[in-house]
């Protein structure tokens, strides 16, 4: 997410007055109910598929942070958003304020990422995003991310956010869909090791292809402990 694009919708929760709008016109109703609400059944799988030290890029108002660390996972969300950052830290999680492109917390050694609610927009390049990703990861890692479904294609360019009659500023964007997932990992140094589907939303579970990794230090680079829930 970028600060200013969503900062609206993480303050209102009115499910009708919130939408991506792509510079070719294309517009998707954002779900801010599902962001500021609980886990929802399709993220069970998502976080079945951790079983060590998480970060949670993107993470808004926190959910699935909480449900990682309600897991008993090790977990931080990221986000620019300083609302999304406290909404997540008031629901008991740990959560830091960073562009994920700049330097994050125990880089090298996460055991996962996770990239869900269209997060792998981000910036606009899905490549560049998946090679940041893979940077963050230790040996062993995945990448856990949500996709658009099958026959959506790809969309890279400018979009925003308008919130009732409030049009935000634009920002990069991008979409990607399971049959373009193969390229953009290939090129990031990853590989795709799972499709699965849960009701019309789509995951992928792209991996690093090396063995895990054993060492990990979740506060480095924090200043402060890492409080489970």
């Amino acid at each position: 997410m970028t600060a200013d694009g969503f900062g609206t919708a993480l303050r209102h929760r009115d499910a009708d007055a919130h939408w991506l709008v792509q510079a070719d016109g294309t517009r998707r109703r954002l779900p801010v109910e599902r962001w500021h609400g609980p886990a929802e059944p399709a993220t069970a799988a998502v976080v079945s598929r951790c079983a060590g030290p998480t970060l949670d890029l993107g993470c808004g108002p926190g959910r699935l942070t909480v449900a990682l660390a309600r897991a008993g996972l090790t977990t931080v969300g990221v986000d620019v958003s300083a609302r999304a950052v406290a909404l997540t830290r008031a629901r008991g999680a740990v959560a830091v304020q960073a562009d994920l492109f700049d330097p994050l917390p125990a880089e090298g050694r996460w055991r996962h990422v996770v990239l869900l609610d269209g997060n792998i927009g981000i910036g606009g390049d899905p490549t560049r995003l998946l090679r940041r990703c893979r940077e963050l990861l230790g040996p062993g890692g995945t990448v856990l991310v949500e996709l658009d479904p099958p026959g959506s294609g790809t969309w890279q360019g400018r979009a925003h956010v308008v919130s009732g009659r409030r049009r935000g500023p634009s920002f990069g964007w991008a979409r990607l869909d399971t049959g373009a997932v193969h390229g953009a990992a290939a090129t990031a140094g990853l590989v795709v090791r799972e499709l699965r589907p849960a009701g019309r939303r789509w995951f992928a579970e792209l991996a690093t292809g090396q063995c895990p990794d054993t060492g990990f230090s979740a506060q480095e680079g924090l200043g402060r402990p890492h409080a489970q829930t």
